[in-house]
């Protein structure tokens, strides 16, 4: 999956979910979902990615089975450039992963919103999208 980010291929990131797999971002924050269900909702949420950041890198990659043999946490990092300010930037994730029949089933991310913004030159839209909500 990662290799094909580098490769900025999110059609083929998408097709690695199961039909019914569901992506959840527990941290999302302001207009990010929390919940992605089924692949085509994957695949509509990854379309954008490329025009918002370049990913470069894997500065650091570490999977942790667990005692679910279907199951692994992924702890990450990822540098390259941002495509809005040509700025670098570098963001750390940790994923917990399911796989069924060889598909993603679950993704969890837990990444920082406020990193992400902020890396995406977008912070002032994230926090200009939590006031909103908090007013």
């Amino acid at each position: 999956m990662i290799d094909l980010i580098a490769a900025k291929d999110m059609n083929a990131v998408a097709e690695l979910w199961a039909p019914d797999g569901v992506a959840e971002f527990p941290f999302a924050a302001g207009n990010s979902p929390r919940v992605l269900r089924g692949r085509e909702e994957v695949r509509a949420y990854l379309a954008r990615y490329p025009d918002l950041m370049d990913m470069k890198e894997v500065a650091a990659l570490t999977v942790r089975p667990t005692d679910q043999a279907d199951t692994v946490v992924v702890e990450w990092t990822a540098t390259g450039l941002t495509v809005a300010t040509s700025q670098p930037y570098r963001l750390d994730y940790i994923v917990v992963l399911t796989v069924r029949d060889g598909l993603i089933t679950l993704y969890r991310d837990y990444w920082s919103p406020l990193s992400a913004a902020a890396a995406a030159g977008g912070l002032a839209g994230l926090i200009d999208s939590l006031e909103r909500q908090n007013t």
